[in-house]
């Protein structure tokens, strides 16, 4: 099987690499996506047993306007492919004094609720400067940083086209600064909402006191948009994308690993190797393998190594446990999407993100669909998904004996602060997935859920470019690479990466371009 070196090969079938292929293929070009899995879709998995259905990695769809670009492309209306529900409010919050606080889209809605929940009124006057300031960091992000190409910060500022002092004013407004728990906490006071609020940072997992605080633009992104829920589940979104991309001409080659990206003598990404030892001629590549393990693992040029590690801060993400448990009767008092909160979330975060120990008493974030979408479960019964964040891989980490106990910490929490009190009992169906076994099934750095850590105030969201500075002709898509982890910034990564492909103009077109595409 050995293709001519005017087919872009993409490596690894996540979210980012399915969209790569379908931008790819609907501007004419010749693709092939090659899995080292049985499946294709990455995180975005699916585990079905004895009549439940769990997503296994994303659960959380925002900011639709990404996918819609994508199925754009391709002259296709997303919404022909996907039944999309707006879940309002778009989460339950539990904490441990026995109180809730829902998050409502709607900002009047929102204030309301807010002004219920606490006797403080400048606390919801506090929460409108915030989604007001959100929105204002969310359009420079728009401007300076989405939907391009960024690795530097030279690249960030250099491509906007503002004049100097428009240049100024725009750094200056994102508070280089301040943190996003920082900046959150100077403007809502109540220690309950704020906590709440510090969990928009948690879709690139990272601690929000060491998070720069234009991550508070998340906030503007997930109200503006919404929160979406696709019947079949987050499973849904990489089976649609998989079906266009099929429709298009793209070719997919599950079980078949690639342990080497070939350069040419002048440097360019010409091939690939794959596990089995075929040699694969192409005319560029795009790894949507975590960023850094392409790097360290794919590429043998050891000078092009040393430049990746010498820009790039490679410090993973946090990693999780997640428990799916098979309920034989669902709780009413839960919303579809629900976090119930740590007793301190400083103490929490110090303990993921300093310590690098499971938290003592963590924050769990519960998906409950069956509300929603019935058929998740038999007859009354739930596939609830508990997720905790836990720190990244360490060396002394072996999960096959600390789950155990931290299962038990999580069913306590549950029980204890979100009144599943007989938990246990309703429990008939269970699986679990700790970060070693994240680790090893996604091929990611150290068991990161989200890739790189979007730590540091300066520089924290900033991630390895797209278009790699030292491999012509390699291409770089996922959550460890620009502009970072979550579904619709993933899919967004992989815009970026065929978008460059095609403005680099390193690979001829196969066929005219479909109707819509760029």
């Amino acid at each position: 099987m050995k293709r001519s070196n005017n087919t872009v090969g993409v490596i690894g079938s996540g979210l980012a690499g399915l969209s790569s292929a379908v931008v790819l293929s609907a501007r004419g070009y010749d693709v092939d996506v090659y899995e080292g899995s049985s499946w294709l879709g990455g995180k975005a998995a699916v585990l079905a047993e004895e009549g439940f259905r769990f997503d296994m990695g994303p659960t959380i769809l925002t900011i639709p306007s990404v996918l819609r670009r994508i199925f754009a492309e391709a002259g296709e209306d997303m919404d022909d492919h996907l039944d999309l529900r707006r879940l309002d409010p778009q989460w339950r919050s539990f904490f441990e004094d026995g109180t809730t606080l829902d998050l409502y889209e709607d900002l009047g809605a929102m204030l309301k609720e807010i002004n219920e929940f606490t006797s403080d009124t400048r606390v919801a006057k506090g929460y409108e400067r915030l989604l007001a300031l959100s929105e204002r960091l969310n359009t420079i992000s728009e401007d300076y940083y989405f939907w391009r190409s960024v690795g530097t910060m030279g690249e960030l500022l250099g491509g906007s086209g503002r004049s100097l002092p428009g240049l100024v004013r725009d750094v200056m407004s994102i508070k280089p600064w301040q943190s996003v728990g920082g900046q959150i906490r100077k403007m809502v006071r109540d220690p309950r909402v704020s906590q709440m609020l510090d969990h928009f940072t948690q879709y690139v997992g990272s601690a929000p006191d060491a998070s720069p605080a234009v991550l508070c633009g998340v906030a503007h992104m997930q109200v503006g948009e919404g929160v979406w829920y696709p019947i079949g589940g987050t499973r849904a979104v990489p089976e649609a994308l998989v079906k266009l991309g099929r429709s298009l001409g793209v070719r997919y080659h599950t079980d078949t690993p690639v342990r080497q990206i070939v350069q040419d003598r002048e440097g360019r990404a010409s091939g690939i190797v794959t596990a089995g030892g075929e040699r694969i001629e192409l005319g560029a590549v795009v790894s949507n393998m975590d960023s850094v393990r392409t790097h360290r693992e794919l590429l043998s040029d050891r000078e092009v190594r040393k430049a990746f590690d010498k820009r790039t801060d490679d410090e993973p993400a946090c990693s999780g446990v997640v428990l799916y448990l098979g309920l034989k009767e669902r709780y009413e008092h839960l919303a579809h999407h629900d976090f119930v909160f740590s007793r301190d979330p400083h103490e929490e975060f110090d303990s993921i993100y300093n310590k690098g120990e499971p938290a003592p008493d963590p924050t769990v974030y519960l998906c409950a669909p069956a509300s929603t979408e019935p058929d998740v479960a038999p007859e009354g019964g739930e596939a609830l998904y508990a997720l905790v964040h836990t720190p990244y891989l360490r060396p002394h980490h072996d999960w096959k004996t600390m789950l155990p106990e931290y299962r038990e910490v999580i069913i306590q929490k549950l029980e204890r602060t979100a009144g599943l009190t007989d938990l246990r009992e309703r429990i008939v169906f269970e699986r679990a997935l700790t970060p070693q076994d994240i680790h090893e099934r996604y091929r990611v750095l150290n068991g990161a859920i989200y890739g790189l850590s979007s730590h540091g105030l300066l520089t924290g969201a900033i991630k390895p470019a797209n278009r790699s500075p030292d491999v012509p002709g390699l291409y770089l898509a996922g959550g460890a690479a620009h502009p970072g982890p979550g579904m619709p910034m993933v899919m967004m990564s992989g815009w970026i990466a065929a978008d460059c492909v095609d403005q680099d103009e390193v690979v001829k077109r196969s066929g005219d371009a479909a109707k819509g595409a760029a």
